[in-house]
């Protein structure tokens, strides 16, 4: 990943994470991903199934600030982006994810530098690209389902 011409930050082996965060989420759910994400089994085994973790492979994390992903593209031709939480909340909450993350792996956290224009190049391996999405804060509940073609908070690569 590089920020005007220079890399910022690259990993070999792991996961790319795109990172949305939308007004109304909080510590609970940057919690809440962080420890989805550790120990999830999405590397191939010696059987070619899908039970390994990135801990268990040596893998690294990049993680990249994405508001984009909050967009609400239900109306009209051009995105709206009132979904997305603005900073400063949603720099503290980006770095409280990378930090538990990083707590709850033992493993490097790279990331992006957060609100810069960013060149991000990513060898899909499968390709294999998964959506998470943590619980609507004030329900507890199941994830949000916004009435949007984007993603709510999170896209993991």
């Amino acid at each position: 990943m590089s920020i005007e011409g220079n890399v910022q930050a690259s990993i070999g082996k792991g996961l790319l994470i795109f990172l949305g965060v939308a007004r109304g989420d909080g510590e609970a759910q940057a919690d809440a991903l962080a420890r989805k994400i550790a120990g999830l089994r999405l590397f191939d085994d010696a059987e070619g199934r899908m039970n390994l973790s990135a801990e268990e492979v040596g893998g690294e994390y990049l993680v990249v600030s994405q508001f984009t992903l909050c967009a609400d593209l239900s109306r009209g031709k051009r995105p709206g982006f009132d979904p997305a939480m603005k900073p400063p909340e949603s720099e503290r909450l980006y770095r409280v994810f990378c930090e538990r993350l990083a707590s709850r792996t033992g493993r490097p956290v790279r990331t992006g530098r957060f609100g810069a224009s960013m060149i991000v190049s990513l060898r899909n391996d499968g390709p294999a690209t998964f959506l998470l999405e943590a619980a609507a804060p004030e329900s507890g509940g199941p994830p949000r389902r916004p009435s949007t073609a984007g993603a709510d908070p999170l896209g993991v690569s």
